[in-house]
């Protein structure tokens, strides 16, 4: 059996979180990110942070923010787990919050990347706890529903797990699973009735068919 975190990003109201906690998910996303349709304002966002029961892991989705203001608005929310969105750079210190860095892959010279900035982590002795993968789309951050070429990531192990992103439904993770084989995978848009509200039956039905794909390997 292969262990498997499940992401559902972008829950909007505590109903969501709800849907998420009765379908099994390990965490659900936040976007903090303005630009985006399941954007939620930090200072309004404490009933939907409320909602997140004991166990759950509550993660905040930043897009290109400093560090700085990303882990001082982390800690005045409460939140544990940070996902970045942006330019690879330096490697960060990112204790005491997890930290995992959203890259949009294109092709292998993006893996080459991600290789690349891993190594300066490495040496400055700052890993991130995770990578998550997600497909290109040209000025979108994510959450555009375009699926990842699986093949690309395929026995990719960078040495740090790997989260899979990009296009998921609850028709296409058994697959995606079964050729990635990845530490986690991450859906928005698939389990949705519009952006930033989610479907019950659809939450439902992607974490049992991840649960039993995964089960399989």
């Amino acid at each position: 059996m292969h262990p498997l975190r499940v992401k559902i990003c972008g829950v909007t109201s505590p109903a969501d979180v709800t849907a998420c906690a009765a379908a099994g998910a390990d965490a659900v996303g936040i976007n903090f990110h303005p630009a985006s349709p399941r954007y939620v304002d930090p200072r309004q966002s404490q009933p939907l942070l409320r909602s997140i029961p004991p166990l759950m892991a509550g993660v905040g989705v930043f897009v290109g923010l400093p560090f700085r203001q990303i882990s001082a608005m982390a800690y005045q929310l409460g939140l544990r787990t940070i996902q970045f969105h942006g330019e690879l750079r330096e490697a960060i210190d990112s204790f005491p919050f997890s930290l995992v860095i959203a890259v949009r892959v294109r092709d292998r010279n993006s893996l080459q990347e991600i290789d690349r900035y891993l190594e300066s982590c490495q040496t400055a002795g700052n890993l991130p706890a995770a990578i998550l993968v997600d497909a290109f789309v040209e000025g979108k951050e994510g959450g555009t529903g375009r699926t990842l070429p699986w093949d690309l990531v395929a026995g990719y192990k960078p040495g740090v797990p790997i989260i899979l992103a990009g296009g998921l439904t609850p028709e296409n993770v058994a697959d995606a699973i079964r050729i990635v084989r990845p530490a986690g995978v991450d859906v928005a848009s698939g389990v949705e009735d519009t952006p930033g509200r989610k479907d019950p039956d659809k939450v439902r039905r992607f974490v049992a068919n991840a649960r039993e794909a995964a089960a399989k390997l």
